[in-house]
């Protein structure tokens, strides 16, 4: 039984995720992304393959540890995609951005797609039909601009997200949450209507731990999948092993 286990080390969150016979079957979150606990993961399920993406200062000893048990790739500007990144300075693109963008050609290829991630930061990102990553753009994502009206105002409170508020809020919370959310659905929107104007067709894909806040609130046409990451991390770690 063929096991791959797909780590990413987020700003946010720590993961790995199981896939067996090429389905991903489980997602773990790690506390800490300890030498340990990947240890654990390891002689649990026995993986042939890993894959580690990471856009954090991670112990480099989970990295050797992976590759004694495992066949293991880093994903990084040596890694081979099934895309190509004709942007300036490729070797600074985002190890969650290529992942991304590997899962969207992986599962819609030969076709436009921008890939929107509801993460610490909002990141939006087009590759085309001819499988080139483009580029895109970054924005503050929904927990930052909550923590900056806490910490840059004197009596605005820091608030947790939630969807019970409505259009005109009734008081301070549901403001702030009309606010944010509201505000970055119609971001999203926005940009979305700005690249049909250029982009005759194209998919949307919406990824990200904070997906569950908007989608009730787009007007535009989207595939949400908040596992997208995991599976454009299998995919590279296919290609690459």
């Amino acid at each position: 039984m063929s096991t791959t286990i797909c780590f990413d080390f987020g700003n946010t969150r720590l993961k790995a995720a199981i896939f067996i016979k090429k389905e991903l079957t489980e997602i773990r979150v790690l506390e800490n992304g300890a030498l340990q606990e990947v240890e654990s993961l390891l002689q649990e399920f026995h993986p042939e393959k890993t894959i580690l993406s990471s856009v954090i200062h991670h112990d480099k000893a989970i990295e050797s540890l992976l590759a004694k048990h495992s066949k293991f790739h880093l994903l990084g500007p040596g890694t081979l995609l099934n895309f190509t990144t004709p942007v300036g300075k490729p070797e600074t693109i985002g190890a969650d951005r290529l992942a991304m963008v590997a899962a969207a050609v992986d599962q819609f290829p030969k076709q436009h797609n921008l890939i929107v991630s509801m993460g610490t930061c909002i990141t939006y990102n087009f590759v085309n039909h001819e499988a080139a990553f483009l580029g895109g753009s970054i924005s503050p994502g929904m927990s930052m601009r909550f923590k900056a009206m806490h910490e840059q105002t004197a009596l605005l409170p820091l608030i947790d997200p939630s969807n019970d508020f409505t259009l005109v809020g009734y008081d301070t919370k549901t403001n702030l949450l009309s606010g944010v959310i509201l505000g970055i659905a119609a971001e999203i929107d926005g940009i979305i209507s700005a690249y049909e104007e250029k982009y005759a067709k194209f998919n949307v894909l919406l990824t990200g731990g904070d997906i569950c806040y908007f989608v009730p609130h787009l007007k535009k046409r989207i595939f949400a999948d908040q596992n997208l990451i995991f599976k454009g991390l299998y995919a590279i770690c296919e290609k690459n092993n």
